[in-house]
């Protein structure tokens, strides 16, 4: 009899063991699972930000998808420009421009491009490279300081009065845009990094700001944010160059 018991609580204690161990299992799968389906998980942006009530509707299309802001554009800017050619009701004669072959009428310039809707600013900082940095409220390009891979110096003849060119490809701009922002915090546009790009001017203190970083960025808040401060980026205030005007924006991008 003192045999059955003992051999009894034997059993018993490898079954509680057994079990044990299989519970402790299910628990750490459960619980690695739960880490693999949080990091997965992309964050739903429902409403975009109110920044974008300033974009040009008769060029932009902009829309959420997931956690992406996508934005569509004919590339067509809705003010004066001698690249809209002669006989266009927004041809601007300017006899100065070492003007180059393409005109707007009879040049591709639709773009897309998708940003994050919250821009990442943990990563690291990353370089601007040719073509479409981002798009201006007007609906147009902007481009960095560089052309065809050289600085904007000699392509600085053929620049409107805006700061913008054909050539080659879209219609964009390299300069401060003044044909909607001059000395002023007026919004300029969205960079592929989805952070938003203001004038030279900063909406909360009315004047250049001194705090900003080597991208030109800093955190305030901003006319679009109701009082709620956020990172965004500014027109540099210092003259480029032979051009008299101020780069748009050179990087590096921050919100990568």
């Amino acid at each position: 009899m003192k045999k059955l018991i003992i051999k009894k609580q034997i059993n018993c204690t490898i079954v509680f063991c057994i079990a044990l161990i299989a519970t402790s299992f299910i628990s750490c799968s459960d619980s690695e699972d739960n880490v693999v389906n949080t990091e997965n998980e992309e964050e739903i942006v429902t409403e975009l930000h109110a920044a974008f009530s300033a974009f040009n509707p008769e060029a932009t299309t902009i829309y959420l998808d997931g956690s992406k802001v996508i934005i569509e554009t004919t590339g067509l800017p809705n003010h004066e420009t001698v690249y809209w050619g002669e006989g266009h009701t927004l041809y601007k004669e300017e006899p100065d421009v070492n003007r180059t072959p393409s005109i707007m009428s009879s040049n591709n310039n639709e773009v897309t491009i998708s940003v994050d809707a919250t821009p990442n600013l943990t990563g690291n900082s990353v370089a601007t490279q040719l073509n479409t940095i981002g798009i201006a409220v007007s609906g147009s390009s902007i481009f960095n300081d560089q052309e065809g891979g050289g600085a904007l110096d000699q392509a600085a003849g053929s620049l409107d009065w805006t700061g913008a060119h054909i050539g080659p490809g879209v219609y964009h701009y390299h300069l401060e845009p003044k044909a909607f922002t001059d000395d002023d915090d007026a919004l300029v546009g969205i960079l592929l990094d989805g952070v938003f790009l203001y004038g030279r001017k900063c909406n909360s203190t009315g004047s250049y700001p001194t705090d900003l970083d080597a991208s030109g960025g800093h955190i305030t808040s901003t006319q679009y944010t109701a009082g709620e401060e956020e990172y965004h980026y500014h027109i540099i205030n210092e003259l480029y160059s032979n051009t008299g005007s101020y780069i748009a924006f050179a990087g590096p991008y921050q919100g990568y």
